[in-house]
C-alpha cells in the first residue's frame, strides 16, 4: 500500500480533478446518456453505451477521489529542511558515466502522467532521503546496486514558508 503523503499542489490538483468531474463531466455525460436513452433501442445506440461506461469510469474515479483526499496527508515545505533531501523536494542527481536525471519526490497518487515525478515509496526515493548535495547515495533495486551523487535539492517556492 502506498504512503498517504501528497504535496499541497498534488492535493490542490486532485480535489479540482474532483470538482471538474463531479460539476462539470458528469453531468455533461448524463444529459449524453439521457438524450441517447430518449432514442430508444439502447442496445445498439453506440451513444448510449459509450457515454454509460463514461459514466461509470466518472462514478469510480470520484469514489476513489474522495476516499483518497480523507486519507491523504499533506506535506509542507518546512525550512528546517533546506539542504537535505526530504518529501516534496527537486533533486538532480548524477552517476559517474556523467549521466544527471532531474525529479520531484512526491506521493504516489502524484506521479501518473509525469515523467519528473518519482514515488516517495520507490528505491531511489527511499535511498536519497536526508542525503545533502555532494552526498554519494547507494540504490539498491531488483536490477541491482547504483551510485549516485546528489547535485542539486530545491523545494517549490509556493511551499516555503508554512
Amino acid at each position: 500500500m502506498p504512503t498517504p503523503l501528497i504535496t499541497r499542489d498534488g492535493y490542490e490538483a486532485l480535489k479540482k480533478e474532483l470538482d471538474f468531474l463531479w460539476r462539470e463531466e458528469r453531468p455533461d455525460v448524463t444529459r449524453k446518456v439521457s438524450w441517447a436513452a430518449s432514442l430508444g433501442d439502447r442496445s445498439e445506440n453506440a451513444d448510449y453505451q459509450y457515454n454509460k461506461r463514461r459514466l461509470r469510469e466518472i462514478d469510480r474515479r470520484v469514489r476513489y477521489l474522495r476516499k483518497g483526499l480523507e486519507n491523504l496527508k499533506v506535506v509542507d515545505f518546512h525550512p528546517s529542511q533546506r539542504g537535505k533531501v526530504f518529501f516534496g523536494a527537486w533533486v538532480t542527481i548524477e552517476n559517474d558515466d556523467g549521466e544527471q536525471k532531474c525529479f520531484r519526490i512526491v506521493g504516489y497518487d502524484e506521479i501518473f502522467d509525469r515523467k519528473d515525478y518519482i514515488s516517495i515509496d520507490s528505491p531511489m526515493a527511499r535511498a536519497l532521503i536526508k542525503h545533502e548535495v555532494d552526498d554519494e547515495v547507494i540504490v539498491r533495486t531488483e536490477a541491482g546496486q547504483f551510485t549516485w551523487y546528489v547535485v542539486a535539492i530545491e523545494y517549490e517556492e509556493q511551499e516555503s514558508e508554512s
